[in-house]
């Protein structure tokens, strides 16, 4: 009986050790983590965001292509001390060494110098315009700002305000307030009534209008008129009710976004300055030059020319034999404002060029073309 529960015990004993080693190695297994990321920008010498550079990390298979915001994501970063590169047609590259931990986010910027700018500056320069379509009066209200206080589309966009009241609430002389339905009301200076509501040049009815119904990025622009003077004379029928205030408020549309836009990568470019199918500034005998009998008409985007908006724009565009912009190469480097961009391109695309001369014959040039606009005011 002793032996056999002595020999039962040796082999829960012998179980036991057998066992246990792999009990304790369980809770101390490794932990994957995630592989670091990095993020970053790259601009050029002027802190224009730079569209299409390309951003790589030396040894490994890993890069990107920035956005129009010169933004680039890389993910699967291995851990230690990396070298990043960011180039770009047109300038000259740059790189540095970051140490890279085993998970996380590591946030980097590039800022790239002009290796050489190939025309002058074309300054656009806008003196007046005429306004139309359904924001016309918008427009020529937020550019003579006589009266009223005017919240625009590129402050809606700077600041990404969650709600329509808190967009509100840093105005002063505007005071937001929950109201017993729940609703969200507006007052203006200190009154205790409810100022009058524009959607689009049409009246809401009148009372409290529950702010939060809006969507601050549907919004082109607000006109705020704190009370019964200063508002234009449509929008103030009644002196009674505009006494407590008007409100405009200007949707977004077809007539305010710009349209997207295919063009070829700045890869593709690249690769035909490389096969010398296409010529650099340098490379050539007599550069492209835009035709002086034809000047480029460029129109200057009326809700900038309102609001006094300036901005820069850099092209980058293939002129061929004939001198005209090759289809699909006609790209933007770096814009300040995408409204910039749009009038840039419908403006280069029918442009007449003197073309380039290599040995006495016309041949493909790629161009970059910088803008500048300038609102008089």
């Amino acid at each position: 009986m002793s032996h056999s529960v002595s020999g039962s015990g040796g082999l829960l004993g012998l179980l036991a050790t057998a066992i246990l080693p792999v009990v304790a190695i369980t809770p101390c297994a490794a932990i994957a983590q995630s592989p670091a990321v990095v993020v970053g920008k790259v601009t050029a010498e002027t802190g224009m965001a730079l569209n299409g550079a390309d951003v790589a990390i030396d040894g490994t298979q890993l890069r990107a292509t920035t956005d129009d915001r010169g933004e680039f994501r890389l993910a699967g970063v291995p851990a230690g001390t990396v070298e990043l590169r960011a180039r770009r047609l047109g300038f000259r590259p740059d790189a540095l060494r970051i140490d890279i931990p085993p998970s996380g986010t590591e946030t980097v910027s590039f800022m790239l110098t002009v290796a050489a700018q190939d025309l002058q500056p074309v300054f656009v320069r806008g003196q007046s315009i005429k306004y139309t379509g359904r924001l016309a009066g918008y427009y020529e209200r937020l550019e003579r700002r006589m009266s009223g206080v005017f919240i625009t589309r590129e402050q809606i966009e700077r600041e990404h305000p969650r709600t329509l009241n808190q967009l509100l609430q840093r105005t002063p002389g505007i005071t937001t307030l929950r109201m017993r339905d729940g609703s969200i009301g507006v007052r203006m200076r200190d009154r205790t009534c409810s100022p009058l509501v524009w959607l689009d040049g049409s009246a809401l009815p009148t009372g409290s209008v529950d702010l939060d119904t809006f969507e601050p990025s549907t919004l082109e622009g607000i006109e705020l008129y704190l009370g019964s003077t200063g508002a234009p004379p449509r929008y103030s029928w009644s002196r009674d009710l505009s006494n407590c205030g008007t409100i405009l408020l200007w949707t977004r549309g077809s007539d305010t976004d710009v349209p997207h836009q295919s063009i070829n990568s700045p890869t593709e470019i690249e690769a035909m300055v490389a096969s010398l199918s296409v010529f650099t500034a340098d490379q050539v005998d007599r550069k492209v030059a835009l035709d002086s009998a034809k000047p480029l008409d460029i129109p200057y985007p009326p809700s900038l020319f309102a609001a006094h908006t300036r901005g820069n724009v850099v092209a980058e565009f293939v002129v061929d034999a004939q001198g005209r912009v090759e289809p699909g190469t006609l790209g933007i480097i770096s814009s300040s404002h995408p409204l910039f961009a749009d009038a840039v391109r419908r403006a280069v695309a029918a442009a007449v060029f003197s073309p380039a001369l290599k040995a006495g014959k016309p041949v493909r040039q790629l161009v970059h073309q910088p803008f500048e606009f300038t609102a008089a005011r």
